[in-house]
């Protein structure tokens, strides 16, 4: 049995993260998703909108993943791929070109997966402020 792993905070779930969960699992047959929790994701000075639990059900509900555990740390990751037993650790490529994740190459492989373009979370959150304040102008009484 292939075991795949990947990382992320997974927040305001889109096609994008189905996408790259679905590729992932194509790579193999068993996918744990490592899902950042709230307190990690506070050291890394990030906010999800949907708390850890909620992030942890939707992901659950999706088809390709097998398995969400907690991403506590950066330093976890060595003991992850142990733990479960992975053969391939997938990222996305915005890090790919970057050493950050050479080092797991003496434990697995590592592979870099395209996103999705035209869609991220940062974008989506973007496009939401952007509309709050096109909706905040029309808003305003005309004299």
């Amino acid at each position: 049995m292939k075991r795949i792993l990947t990382y992320g905070t997974f927040d305001l779930l889109h096609y994008g993260h189905i996408r790259i969960l679905k590729r992932a699992k194509e790579m193999g047959d068993y996918l744990v998703v490592a899902l950042s929790t709230d307190e990690f994701n506070a050291t890394k000075g990030k906010k999800a909108y949907h708390s850890y639990e909620t992030r942890k059900k939707m992901l659950e509900a999706i088809r390709y993943v097998d398995l969400v555990i907690p991403e506590n740390n950066w330093e976890q990751k060595i003991q992850d791929i142990k733990d479960y037993k992975i053969d391939v650790c997938v990222m996305g490529s915005d890090w790919a070109g970057s050493d950050k994740f050479d080092y797991l190459k003496e434990y697995c492989d590592v592979v870099f997966l395209e996103r999705t373009p035209g869609i991220s979370t940062s974008q989506i959150k973007n496009d939401l402020q952007l509309q709050e304040a096109v909706d905040g102008v029309d808003q305003v009484p005309r004299t």
